[in-house]
């Protein structure tokens, strides 16, 4: 509500709205200032004790659920942040590989081994014997002096990209891919006119066609410039780019030619190599099909060795570690679900949780290992104790890693559907669902929280027009009180005259 001047035009001002329950307080407390004065009795504080008398109770009770509900709210906010954070702090681990057999390369001179993720390298014990790295073709034209000034007339570049093969004739021929298999050669135009025939516009327009054929200008310390022409690796990647004007000449590229107007430096090949006497051929020299769960990347032609290493340590570590996090949680869920003390003892989620937790020791984890190899976290030596926690048999868990390394080892894998992770994933979805998990305990305990509040509000609102009432009826019984006193007053006088008279 804005008020303004009848006569000025002022820019209106704002005036502060208050609540019908401020306004009652603020007139209430007006009138009974003036109170008292007839009856003798002080209506101020009997107006106020009996409201408090009537109200103070459900007041109190309201505040005191309000509590409750903003500890409950927080309690199972708090659950939510841990399994989560328990389950993320989980993945990350099982994810980076440290849990899982590393390669070993015994000549890393020759290649590189990594482990992918989810991959199950355990017994791994191979030869391989590098004899050809994959190269790609390479072709650079001769230098341009002035490279910023020179320009190129117009014509039609055509690429062709295929595998060098032996033509009819007996001799080397490139024949080109044919993706659209209408029984011809694919080929590529590339239109050079006045707009791109620098020695820029030329590698920009082949670029452009994003062909595998990557163009580049390369410049010497005198400020000339070369065009340089590079195809991806393999022997299905050979290129050669011809012209149909002697302007263009100069950036023809013929493969099988000693006389190319761009040199040649590299041609295109296959990596080839042999893993324990199968030869094997690749179009790259990074190989991720050729070992399940290993990446190579070869660098030089050689003979290695390719075992894997378990890390026995890590995994230990990593068990301690789970049966510590695993225990503070827990702690955490019966400390608020102790059914006497507990703000979530009513809580269906948590307690859910709870047992979901307490039943991970027996959950089959490695549903493809054989009968009597272990596949349960208690059968690795991870107990639970009398007390609702976990605990570690160090034998038996060693034991476990000596004569079924590989299965514990995939207990905790990050591929597998049935692992830790998957049933901490699983576990962390159910607990939070927002239809049965925690998520539905948090809607449930703000929506108690907002009718909790309205009827807060509302009995605020009852005290004040109650306050309002009384103070009207005490006022009305002083005005008589006041008129009574009066008469009396008056009848006083008068007798105290007769009196006087007699």
């Amino acid at each position: 509500m804005t008020t303004t001047s009848a006569t000025s035009g002022t820019t209106p001002t704002p005036m502060p709205t208050k609540s019908t329950a401020s306004v009652t307080t603020s007139a209430t407390n007006s009138l009974l200032t003036s109170l008292g004065t007839g009856s003798g009795v002080d209506t101020s504080s009997l107006v106020t004790s009996l409201v408090d008398a009537q109200f103070a109770a459900k007041k109190n009770a309201l505040s005191s659920k309000l509590d409750t509900i903003s500890s409950q709210i927080s309690a199972v906010a708090t659950l939510k942040s841990n399994i989560t954070d328990f389950t993320k702090a989980l993945e990350n681990l099982v994810k980076s590989g440290t849990l899982a057999s590393q390669p070993v390369v015994s000549n890393t001179g020759v290649l590189s081994a990594t482990a992918l993720t989810g991959g199950k390298l355990s017994g791994l014990n191979s030869t391989i014997r590098v004899t050809q790295l994959a190269t790609a073709q390479t072709a650079v034209s001769a230098k341009v002096a002035t490279p910023k000034a020179t320009t190129f007339g117009s014509g039609t570049l055509t690429l062709k990209i295929g595998t060098v093969t032996t033509g009819t004739d007996g001799k080397p021929v490139l024949k080109g891919s044919d993706a659209d298999g209408d029984g011809a050669e694919d080929t590529i135009a590339i239109a050079i006119d006045g707009t791109n025939n620098t020695l820029s516009g030329i590698a920009a327009a082949i670029n452009a066609k994003k062909s595998g054929v990557t163009a580049s200008i390369v410049t010497d310390a005198d400020g000339g410039a070369y065009l340089s022409l590079k195809g991806a690796t393999g022997a299905a990647q050979a290129f050669s780019l011809s012209a149909d004007s002697a302007d263009l000449a100069p950036f023809a590229v013929d493969p099988l030619s000693s006389g190319s107007a761009m040199k040649v430096s590299s041609q295109s090949q296959n990596a080839k190599l042999t893993m324990d006497g199968v030869d094997v051929e690749r179009a790259f020299n990074e190989v991720s099909d050729l070992i399940a769960g290993a990446k190579l990347n070869l660098t030089a032609v050689g003979t290695t060795t390719l075992t894997s290493s378990r890390p026995t340590t890590a995994i230990t570590n990593a068990v301690s570690d789970f049966v510590d996090t695993y225990n503070g949680i827990v702690a955490t869920i019966k400390e608020q679900t102790d059914p006497i003390t507990g703000v979530l003892r009513a809580d269906p989620a948590a307690k859910n949780l709870l047992r979901a937790l307490q039943g991970l020791t027996s959950r089959v984890l490695n549903g493809q290992a054989s009968a009597g190899v272990p596949n349960t976290l208690a059968a690795i030596g991870i107990r639970t104790t009398r007390q609702g926690m976990l605990e570690v048999d160090d034998k038996a868990l060693t034991a476990a890693m000596t004569t079924n390394a590989d299965a514990v080892e995939a207990m905790f894998s990050y591929g597998t559907s049935d692992g830790i992770y998957s049933a901490m994933q699983s576990l962390q979805l159910n607990a939070t669902s927002s239809i049965y998990g925690l998520g539905a305990s948090t809607s449930n305990y703000l929506k108690t929280r907002s009718d909790t509040t309205e009827k807060q509000d509302k009995l605020t609102d009852q005290a004040a027009s109650m306050t309002a009432r009384l103070t009207q009826q005490f006022s009305s019984m002083n005005a008589k009180v006041s008129a009574y006193k009066s008469t009396q007053s008056f009848m006083q006088q008068q007798i105290d005259q007769w009196s006087k008279s007699n």
